[in-house]
């Protein structure tokens, strides 16, 4: 458990990430991408003493929530549109900027680590991209693909970097506050910090007294420690990263998304694997949703934090389901 001093749950004078590009969201995001399930999940809130509702992002041709990030950011960027585009991902977000690409007949280069998720490597070069394996975890393979853009003249794409990427994400917050306003705690995966941003900005604006969580994988602390010191900390030379949760597996943070959880975090929470683990065997036990070890990281924290929320109304974002299937 972290808690997020004052200095960054007190707001920055003028923050870039605002409730108005969030709305502005709505209007450049396909319909088909919106209004994801509010799932009520009674056999899964009578196992861990609370009343849980599930948002599911996992339904749909992507399988998670990253294209509402990509579509929006594609929509309403002002570089010159014959630039090819490059990233890094774990797998879910390149898999969004390679559909969202494709679709708009653009090329895409797609970056991943030396241990991203076959099926989801596969998934994004059925879709059009171009991959180049390089380095052991994500940020080694995030500053590859810095480079190369760099290099080859190329529109590198930065998740939690982007403002219109954390704004897409907060979409999500405004669905979920429309459906329900009343509940006590929000618990979101906390990766880059586009998901947590964009929806802590969100609920902040409608629903401020609603507590905000984040959650990070104890083999991946460090967005942990900048919340806690209220700045950037930089990873040390030697950190590894050691968890399950690809997607939310960061060694290294990224300052803009930093920045953007300033005001927007109560608290942060730190689950290790075999809590994963657990979440998603109840997920498929008690939903029927079979998920990534990422999109479990809310029902650990609820898990292992359970005299946290014991009798609480609480709210978790299901953040995707590309898993290899059985």
């Amino acid at each position: 458990m972290s808690s997020v001093p004052e200095a960054i749950r007190t707001a920055p004078p003028a923050p870039r990430l605002t409730a108005g590009h969030i709305h502005a969201a709505t209007r450049t995001i396909p319909g088909v991408l919106q209004n994801t399930p509010m799932l009520p999940a009674p056999a899964l809130s009578q196992r861990l003493g609370c009343a849980i509702t599930l948002k599911d992002e996992c339904s749909g041709a992507l399988g998670s929530f990253k294209g509402r990030g990509v579509e929006h950011f594609l929509a309403t960027r002002d570089d010159d549109p014959d630039i090819d585009l490059v990233c890094a991902s774990a797998g879910n977000f390149g898999l969004a900027l390679a559909a969202a690409s494709q679709r708009r007949g653009r090329a895409a280069t797609v970056f991943v680590a030396q241990t991203a998720s076959a099926y989801k490597v596969q998934r994004i070069r059925d879709c059009g991209a171009r991959i180049i394996v390089a380095g052991i975890d994500f940020d080694a393979a995030k500053e590859a693909a810095r480079r190369f853009a760099s290099d080859n003249g190329q529109r590198f794409v930065e998740d939690g970097a982007e403002l219109a990427i954390s704004a897409g994400a907060g979409t999500i917050a405004l669905e979920m506050l429309a459906a329900d306003a009343t509940f006590d705690a929000v618990l979101v995966p906390l990766g880059n910090g586009a998901l947590l941003a964009g929806m802590g900005c969100w609920i902040r604006s409608r629903a401020p007294a609603l507590r905000i969580v984040g959650v990070v994988a104890a083999g991946a602390p460090i967005m942990a420690e900048c919340l806690r010191l209220g700045r950037v900390v930089a990873a040390p030379p030697d950190q590894s990263i050691a968890t399950i949760a690809d997607g939310i597996a960061v060694r290294v943070p990224v300052p803009e998304a930093v920045e953007d959880l300033r005001g927007r975090v109560d608290e942060v929470l730190i689950v290790d694997d075999d809590a994963l683990r657990d979440a998603m065997t109840w997920l498929q036990q008690d939903c029927g949703l079979n998920v990534e070890s990422s999109a479990a990281a809310g029902i650990a924290a609820i898990a292992m934090h359970r005299q946290h929320f014991t009798g609480q109304r609480l709210a978790t974002v299901i953040t995707g389901a590309n898993v290899a299937p059985y």
